[in-house]
């Protein structure tokens, strides 16, 4: 039991595996037996969205600890149990998670013809995964969760992908995986010194500076694939392209988040005076994805891959602002993750709007989609405005305070995040200019349907969002300011303690 008076985070973490045992359970003819797996998934992740807002509601945005805690004994002879909380950089990601997978259901709901029960059981499988790893507390329970993600996913792209779907599904795998190895056995040797994987406890836990070094490198080797920064980035492109349009959305908008996130939640508190030390080839790695991956943007004549390269750049943004070790930077990478999650989002949407009717991603397959399909048009402008940062949407806030924070390391880091803000309005508004103005050269376009019911019923909490973001930013900001505080004066405590040391 916990704050909610209920074990809220247990229910909104296995509830969506209950609704897809509930899924595979159903029997009957086969376009019954797919309807009905569409209304089980889309209510059952209707309900574990409103108990995340539940746990919004009632979250404690004074508190700097972690909320809404459960604890079961579970391997205790080794120091394992099952630990659940949330803290002020977790709380809103579970939310993001349950929102997007509504989203995701929603968005496949025509789109996906076959095997349409498999298909919902592995979102709301995933759905499982995304919120037990953001509400994990204990080392062991978050890595079962951080790799249970991968099963998921790499079966909606190898299943309901496009022709490369295999290959894909196959790279996303391996690269993602490998990198995890080495974080366990990174995570086994924490166990080995501290006796226990609970994770408030290794926050506490000090570990020796030589040692905090080799323990980063095997951090770094999982979570910069899972970002991905530069030069780990190559699995991205080609996930995004095969997978269909939710995993799409979900890839960009949660699991690119979990490296991220476990930057935050492990490398600064645990190892600071490693983070301190590579905090300059973190700075370099961000600044080359930034300046690199948007240059590649500009390049490219597949929607998604565009788009999945700009994924790149604005996550190059949020590790630069993570170690920047101030409140400024580390705040607005946290908002750069959640604006990102729900833009980023957003525009695979819009691009899966148009593959549905066209079947082409193809950027020269289109012009002047403003004229036949005007609603559309306006939802993507809305969209493409916020993920090039436009002042008043979502976009703006977090890449701001990433850009101050970084001034205060060094004005160069700044300069090079800025300039990422730049070559994003050059290839987004390059992209919109050529597919919804212009002539209409092509007749398959004059008789093309503007957006359905269902598809602004989909779009409609993400325009909202996207504005609120951007027109009342310290809505969210105030959910990571005590914890944020409470991170960078314990990281600098532990820096000063070792100074003070070597003296």
């Amino acid at each position: 039991m916990n704050a909610a008076g209920f074990p809220l985070l247990s229910l909104l973490t296995f509830l969506p595996l209950a609704g897809a045992v509930f899924i595979l359970t159903l029997r009957g003819e086969e376009k019954a037996l797919a309807d009905n797996a569409r209304w089980a998934a889309l209510w059952t992740s209707l309900i574990v969205f409103a108990l995340s807002l539940i746990l919004w509601f009632r979250f404690d945005k004074a508190d700097a600890g972690f909320q809404f805690v459960e604890r079961l004994d579970w391997l205790s002879e080794f120091g394992i149990t099952y630990h659940m909380g949330v803290d002020g950089i977790s709380v809103l990601f579970v939310l993001l998670s349950t929102l997007l997978t509504v989203i995701c259901i929603l968005a496949s709901w025509d789109s996906v013809q076959t095997r349409v029960r498999e298909y919902m059981v592995a979102f709301l499988v995933l759905e499982t995964m995304m919120v037990g790893m953001f509400a994990a507390l204990d080392f062991i329970v978050f890595y079962v969760f951080f790799e249970g993600v991968l099963i998921p996913m790499f079966l909606i792209i190898g299943i309901w992908g496009g022709k490369r779907r295999v290959y894909a599904s196959f790279k996303f795998f391996l690269y993602t995986l490998l990198g995890s190895v080495l974080m366990l056995l990174a995570i086994l040797l924490l166990w080995y010194r501290a006796g226990t994987t609970d994770i408030p406890e290794l926050m506490r836990h000090a570990v020796p500076p030589a040692l905090q070094t080799w323990i980063f490198l095997a951090f770094f080797a999982s979570f910069a694939v899972k970002v991905p920064m530069w030069p780990f980035h190559t699995w991205l492109p080609d996930a995004h392209v095969e997978a269909p349009t939710a995993g799409s959305v979900i890839l960009a908008g949660v699991l690119l988040k979990m490296g991220a996130y476990g930057f935050l939640r492990f490398s600064l508190p645990m190892l600071p005076h490693a983070s301190a030390d590579f905090a300059p080839f973190i700075y370099a790695l961000s600044v080359i994805a930034v300046v690199y991956t948007s240059l590649v943007a500009l390049a490219q004549e597949d929607m998604k891959k565009l788009i999945a390269y700009s994924s790149v750049a604005h996550m190059g943004i949020v590790t630069l602002g993570i170690f920047t070790f101030n409140g400024q930077g580390i705040s607005g990478a946290l908002f750069t993750m959640l604006s990102h999650g729900v833009v980023s989002g957003a525009l695979f949407l819009c691009v899966g709007v148009l593959y549905d009717r066209v079947h082409s991603r193809e950027i020269a397959r289109y012009g002047g989609v403003a004229k036949i399909m005007p609603a559309y048009a306006l939802v993507f402008m809305v969209f493409t405005m916020a993920s090039v940062a436009l002042p008043g949407l979502a976009g703006f806030p977090g890449e701001l305070l990433v850009i101050v924070g970084a001034w205060k390391v060094n004005p160069w880091v700044a300069f090079g995040a800025a300039l990422g803000m730049i070559l994003g309005a050059a290839y987004m508004l390059l992209l919109y200019r050529r597919v919804a103005f212009g002539r209409v050269t092509r007749d398959d376009l004059r008789g093309l349907i503007d957006m359905s019911p269902r598809e602004h019923a989909v779009f409609a909490p993400l325009i909202a969002l996207a504005v609120w973001m951007g027109v009342s930013p310290q809505s969210f900001l105030s959910f990571f300011e005590a914890s944020v505080t409470v991170l960078v004066v314990r990281h600098e405590a532990a820096l000063a303690a070792t100074r003070l040391a070597g003296m």
